[in-house]
């Protein structure tokens, strides 16, 4: 097995390696550290694969790596402790630093990558792909849809992978041999990037989220500004951008991010913004999406690219989302037609602003997908008189910000969740006219209350708004199980009680 020395090669590793000489330790095994585990036993490298959980899902993917040839530990206490010989330890998304086996890695110097660096490594020398990466705090997801829907109107082999759900060493793996791959990449799977290159690269917003990821790490500066270690991370997207960094204008610390940013020789920074776009960027003009800075004449017209009507659900921050992945096709060398056709295609997700029914002149709009305040402004702002559903799991943070924004907009707020009292407190703060409805059940059954609260407090011409600008996981197994609890509730309203 492997001796645990430091492996000269590694520094520089890619898929003709003498990876039989390696061990190396694949932590957890969701799909992204199965499909890791999958590939590094392709290539004959010696692997241990370790996880707490020894669930039906992962005692199936343990078994099948096993025949592969794979050591196997799985179930409680099976991660706290790191092999002597181990070379490389792979982190699955979402292990966090300060868990004991990655901690022990740290302190011997064993290298940690992530699933992206080891996708990354193995794409090259013979299946290299460009990347167009995305991350930001809101939006990722639906841009990195959109951007793949744009790609395949042009006609490129595209496969959008990453945080989407797929992990990007699968579609490496596959006999497909794709023109560009559409990477969605949050924060904790950057943390362990170290040698990406993407042909360009978004930063969508940087907000606070996912803190308590950062609250506990080794080093004692990142976790003492948990939020600053956030950004941290997300700026590393742009390290190494051979292209186009694109940036949000009406968010200015993503362009600080790029003008810190390590680059190739002569990538350009791109921006995108909801006013009309100055030199260099895309932005809307007269209800049309524009392009200046692609084009010759940059300095003194710009390219129609799209309708505003082009656009899917088209709120202000989808616009944003469709101009951020217009401006990363653009950089592919997508023509205007392409970008057009490829947002008419696109087909936004379950669960974000997505309208259940209108009963009664009330529409029952559903963004469970909002889970922080900042992604619960955008449907919230969308609307002009709002019954706001909202709590779950708050992660501590403040919403007097949120709720004096929109304030003017509330016809009253029914609040659920195990963090309903933040919001509760942030109302009575900044809107202590707005009417609350407390819901202290702690169970999923909550829903069917909440909106039958809701549809009391509506007037005709309403919105009632699921936007919980919270997690889901205090009563549902993720916010599609807690959208789903939203729809029947609806469904389950007579008419003439909205």
């Amino acid at each position: 097995m492997g001796s645990g020395a430091v492996i000269e090669w590694l520094d520089n590793a890619d898929r003709y390696c003498p990876w039989a000489e390696a061990k190396v330790v694949v932590a957890g095994l969701g799909a992204a550290g199965f499909a890791s585990a999958d590939a590094l036993l392709e290539v004959g490298a010696q692997v241990l694969a370790v996880d707490d959980s020894a669930s039906e899902t992962v005692a199936d993917r343990a078994a099948l790596l096993e025949v592969l040839g794979a050591q196997i530990r799985i179930g409680p206490g099976s991660s706290q402790l790191l092999d002597v010989d181990a070379d490389l330890v792979i982190a699955s998304p979402g292990w966090h630093p300060g868990q004991p086996l990655l901690r022990q890695a740290a302190a011997r110097g064993v290298p940690i990558w992530g699933d992206i660096e080891l996708a990354w490594r193995m794409m090259h020398p013979d299946r290299v792909v460009p990347w167009l990466a995305i991350t930001g705090t809101d939006g990722k997801t639906t841009t990195t849809q959109m951007l793949a829907s744009i790609l395949a109107a042009a006609g490129l082999k595209v496969a959008a992978v990453g945080n989407i759900g797929r992990p990007i060493i699968e579609a490496i793996n596959d006999e497909i041999d794709y023109d560009v791959f559409a990477v969605e990449l949050g924060a904790p799977e950057l943390h362990w990037v170290h040698s990406l290159r993407p042909h360009s690269a978004a930063v969508l917003n940087v907000y606070p989220d996912h803190l308590e990821w950062y609250a506990d790490v080794p080093d004692p500066a990142a976790a003492a500004d948990p939020y600053a270690g956030y950004t941290a991370d997300k700026a590393r997207i742009y390290h190494q951008v051979t292209h186009c960094c694109v940036y949000n204008v009406d968010e200015p610390l993503t362009r600080k991010l790029v003008e810190d940013a390590d680059v190739v020789e002569g990538a350009r920074a791109i921006g995108f913004t909801l006013g009309i776009p100055g030199l260099g960027m895309l932005g809307v003009v007269d209800d049309l999406l524009v392009d200046r800075a692609f084009i010759e004449q940059r300095a003194t017209s710009a390219l129609p690219l799209a309708a505003v009507s082009d656009v899917r659900a088209n709120y202000q921050h989808n616009i944003s989302n469709a101009l951020a992945a217009a401006a990363l096709a653009r950089s592919f060398g997508v023509n205007a037609t392409a970008v057009a056709q490829g947002l008419r295609d696109f087909q936004i997700d379950r669960h974000r602003i997505e309208t259940i029914a209108e009963i009664d002149n009330v529409a029952y709009v559903d963004d469970s997908k909002a889970t922080n305040w900042h992604a619960a402004r955008g449907s919230l702002t969308s609307f002009e008189h709002v019954v706001w559903i909202a709590g779950g799991q708050t992660k501590g943070l403040s919403f007097d910000e949120l709720v004096s924004e929109i304030a003017p907009r509330l016809r009253g707020v029914v609040l659920i969740g195990v963090g309903r009292g933040d919001i509760a407190a942030a109302l009575a703060r900044q809107a202590p006219e707005v009417p609350v409805v407390v819901l202290d059940e702690p169970t999923s059954v909550v829903m069917h209350e909440a909106v039958r609260a809701a549809a009391a407090m509506a007037e005709p011409g309403d919105t009632v708004l699921l936007a919980p600008a919270a997690a889901s996981r205090d009563m549902w197994t993720g916010y599609e199980a807690r959208g789903a609890s939203y729809r029947e509730a609806v469904y389950e309203l007579p008419q003439g009680d909205a």
